[in-house]
């Protein structure tokens, strides 16, 4: 994976960012908003209000908005795409930058090219094998071992795990005493 800091991806992510369209003045005015108020530092008041002038073309505020976290560091950097992310998700996803990221790292799964099929022996195999722990399922709970458990009680109690708990001790205790005493 690459070392790429949040400041390199926001030098990356620019052209693409301030392309008309791509964010909505209301966007814009969200992430500014949430960079003044959650983080003052990042952004003081009087820069919020600069970045924010409906005087000013949106595409000049961006521009101008990008460069000063770029100037600023790496961690208001950081914080502009935590911000992006949070009012322009489908904008987020669509980055250069993260594009690059997904490439770059060799041991990641290429998940776009391939089909997602766990077994190549399809539906019916696995409805076939559905049915048949079904069908299990369904004897063990028709035909219990235990006669001493009640119908009624049966019903009831289902598949509790106390039920299921006795079955399998009884099984697990009759399997080994078999293959022990075979020993």
């Amino acid at each position: 994976m690459t070392d790429q800091t949040y400041c390199d991806r926001l030098v990356q992510d620019t052209p693409f960012l301030t392309v008309q369209g791509r964010l909505s003045e209301q966007q814009v005015d969200r992430i500014i908003l949430q960079l003044n108020r959650y983080y003052p530092q990042i952004l003081t008041n009087k820069e919020a209000e600069k970045f924010r002038n409906p005087k000013v073309s949106l595409r000049l505020r961006l521009c101008d908005l990008l460069s000063h976290l770029q100037r600023s560091g790496e961690r208001d950097c950081q914080e502009f795409y935590r911000a992006l992310y949070i009012h322009a998700q489908p904008l987020h996803s669509c980055l250069p930058s993260r594009h690059t990221l997904q490439n770059s790292d060799c041991t990641e799964f290429d998940w776009g090219d391939k089909s997602h099929e766990l077994s190549d022996r399809g539906p019916m195999s696995f409805l076939a094998g559905l049915g048949l722990a079904a069908g299990l399922a369904l004897l063990l709970y028709c035909c219990p071992p235990d006669p001493k458990v009640l119908p009624g009680a049966r019903r009831v109690l289902g598949f509790s795990p106390v039920i299921i708990d006795r079955h399998v001790s009884r099984y697990l205790l009759a399997f080994l005493a078999d293959d022990l005493g075979g020993l």
